[in-house]
């Protein structure tokens, strides 16, 4: 059965807009960070690592967002360039904005923490005149993150965004993405994402950021039925609603909740299995796959991307998926 049509006579595949960050993730494992003294350096940022997974599974994609007129800003957009990503909707921040660095903390595979520096970051910087209609126009899928959402003028921005993703016939997906640092109040937080998302046609986010959502509502018992019901009265035609090491349920607008099993991964850090996930469910979504199917792609897709120390470098080919499945199925990988 087929949920979601995606159009079929545009050039590319896939655009997302928002966050593009610096991850410094931690050489010395298994230690604290007040006692870990070197890291390494990867691209980063939710919708820039869903973009680089969709490239490296082989489709069309490209990126809106901006960077800081630094090093740093350079070496995100070389990055996207090297990965077959259209940088067109790239832009360089004038204002003297910096780039937002992460650095990750890994005491153990499930104790892991994230440091953020965001002050003055030039990804919230983003403009509604700077979001390019014809890129969007161009888009078979766009994909929004919620942290674009947190600041202005980036949320505008997005938004704009989503005006043109509309009127061009684009399948919109709203990554959550709640990083409540970057936001004034969890009300402030509720009331924009609950905007956004009623222009969306797929969600995905986990239980805890879908009751963030509903804090001006009663769904005491955080009842997933409830959460995603709500959706099928607006845009949306698939909800995902992520329960950690329990798995995710897709629901969709015949209130049928979809499970597929997870596969086992020997865990070098938690953080990054979101967005390899989203990229391997849209991935098979795309394809026109079941949705039991995408689920389990975008399953083992993360597996692969928390057995590794990156997030973006780890993003896996359809070929490393298909073999990680196959492995996982003659019982070749256990869990760590």
């Amino acid at each position: 059965m087929t949920y979601v049509s995606f159009p079929t006579n545009k050039p590319l595949d896939f655009v997302a807009i928002g966050r593009l960050c610096i991850d410094l993730n931690a050489n010395e494992i298994h230690r604290p960070m007040e006692e870990t003294m070197t890291f390494t350096k990867y691209v980063g940022g939710s919708p820039a690592n869903i973009t680089i997974g969709m490239s490296r599974l082989g489709l069309n994609t490209a990126f809106i967002g901006k960077v800081a007129n630094d090093q740093m800003g350079r070496f995100i957009t070389d990055y996207l360039q090297r990965n077959k990503i259209d940088t067109a909707g790239v832009v360089t921040d004038t204002t003297g904005a910096v780039t937002g660095l992460a650095f990750t903390e890994i005491k153990s595979p499930t104790d892991c923490s994230i440091l953020m520096y965001r002050d003055n970051a030039a990804d919230l910087k983003l403009t509604p005149n700077e979001v390019q209609e014809e890129l969007i126009g161009q888009a078979k899928v766009l994909l929004i993150s919620g942290t674009a959402l947190a600041k202005s003028p980036s949320r505008e921005a997005v938004f704009q965004a989503l005006n043109y993703a509309k009127k061009h016939g684009a399948v919109i997906v709203f990554d959550l993405d709640y990083r409540p640092y970057t936001w004034t109040s969890p009300e402030e937080t509720a009331v924009y994402y609950n905007l956004a998302a009623e222009k969306c046609d797929i969600i995905l986010g986990t239980r805890e950021e879908f009751d963030m959502m509903e804090c001006f509502e009663n769904n005491e018992s955080s009842d997933d039925k409830v959460t995603a019901s709500k959706w099928f009265n607006h845009s949306a035609k698939i909800v995902i609603i992520k329960h950690g090491k329990e798995g995710s349920i897709a629901y969709t607008q015949d209130d049928e909740g979809h499970r597929a099993k997870s596969f086992p991964a020997k865990v070098v850090k938690t953080f990054g299995a979101g967005d390899s996930y989203a990229a391997g469910f849209l991935y098979g979504v795309m394809q026109g796959w079941t949705l039991e199917k995408s689920m389990e792609f975008g399953s083992a897709a993360a597996c692969i991307v928390i057995s590794s120390h990156s997030c973006s470098d780890a993003m896996p080919t359809v070929n490393q998926v298909e073999d990680y499945i196959e492995r996982c199925n003659r019982n070749e990988i256990t869990a760590s």
